[in-house]
């Protein structure tokens, strides 16, 4: 890779956002540089950057990227106009909850300022990134101390440095257990319709030399039978006060699989993915994308023309088939309402 391009996912360099175009991977290393709210936005909906976390630093970024466009205006008019861009950046996708998350953060900052919005705004934004990275790591050796020595785990999507500021959520936990030397293998679902299996995940676990098997969805139970895969690890994008989990379709039925071939499943999501708002699972949007996506690989059709498609973006796993739920604060195993508020209650670590 050529030295004067980032190592990560997500960088901001000089005012400007570079973001690793990730539609592209892995075929091609391409970084595009935005310094618009609109490019911005486009980024976050068209899928260039995804996965809740990274999705919240990015957004974080486009109210510094407002503040610099707005910067020529009066002051009072110029927070106006950054007001009405955060209003627009959160209707990007409706199901991260860490996109509104990282909005709220950067409002407040602005509210609060006199002076200096853009110095602050920009500090903020990199709190908003350093601390995603900070997480990751805590909840990666957190996780990891639930796995057993030559373990084999399976993955769904992608919850690593691409889905977040860097190192990952669930491919954190993988990672860490990695490097202490405690993992065999790691199956890999492939993750239709968006590939971020085969695209994303197998190509960050090859970057990193750790043991990857690709396999198609609906292989996985399968692969838990003939494989004694001992954990199913995942992130999620948004996580309800009882401790539902939304994350990527298909995670659900993974769930369900670990239960009846009693296996154990974990979620590892910061606490910026925990939405309190949420009573439950069915209080959080499930968005919904193109037919296209499904009918289509790339440019070739593979669906007879006119079928209809039903394309849920993600799935919501009930808190009773969650063994543990691991955040920077502290794991939280067999989740409840109870035990999240508890969470939220401890000191910030």
């Amino acid at each position: 890779m050529d030295k004067s391009l980032p190592n990560r996912a997500i960088e901001w360099q000089d005012q400007q956002l570079i973001l690793l175009d990730q539609r592209l991977l892995p075929g091609t290393v391409e970084f595009l540089f935005i310094d618009s709210v609109s490019g911005t936005f486009d980024a976050i909906k068209d899928m260039v950057v995804r996965g809740a976390p990274a999705i919240g630093v990015t957004a974080a970024y486009g109210v510094v990227l407002s503040a610099l466009t707005h910067s020529q205006l009066d002051k009072d008019k110029a927070k106006q106009q950054i007001e009405i861009d955060i209003a627009k950046l959160n209707k990007a996708r409706p199901t991260a909850v860490n996109l509104t998350w990282a909005l709220q953060r950067m409002q407040k900052c602005l509210r609060e300022q006199k002076n200096n919005t853009i110095a602050s705004l920009e500090k903020e934004a990199v709190a908003i990134h350093q601390e995603d990275i900070a997480a990751n790591q805590s909840m990666g050796e957190l996780g990891a101390t639930y796995i057993n020595e030559q373990s084999t785990v399976m993955t769904h999507c992608n919850a690593g440095a691409l889905a977040t500021g860097g190192y990952g959520t669930a491919l954190g936990v993988i990672r860490s257990a990695f490097a202490q030397g405690k993992l065999q293998k790691v199956f890999a679902n492939e993750t239709r319709p968006w590939f971020q299996g085969s695209r994303l995940t197998s190509w960050e676990l090859e970057q990193e030399q750790i043991p990857v098997t690709l396999i198609c969805d609906f292989a996985a139970a399968s692969a838990l039978r003939a494989h004694h895969v001992d954990w199913i690890i995942v992130g999620a994008d948004r996580v309800a006060a009882n401790g539902d989990v939304a994350n990527k379709i298909g995670t659900y039925s993974l769930a369900i699989l670990a239960k009846h071939m009693g296996k154990k499943f974990m979620v590892v999501a910061p606490t910026s993915t925990i939405d309190l708002n949420s009573v439950h699972g069915n209080d959080i949007e499930i968005e919904e994308r193109g037919h296209s996506e499904v009918t289509q690989v790339g440019e070739k059709v593979m669906a007879a023309e006119g079928a209809t498609v039903w394309n849920p973006v993600f799935d919501v796993t009930p808190a009773d088939l969650v063994d543990v739920l691991i955040t920077e604060r502290g794991a939280v195993e067999k989740p409840t309402a109870f035990k999240i508020a508890q969470l939220f209650n401890k000191k910030d670590v």
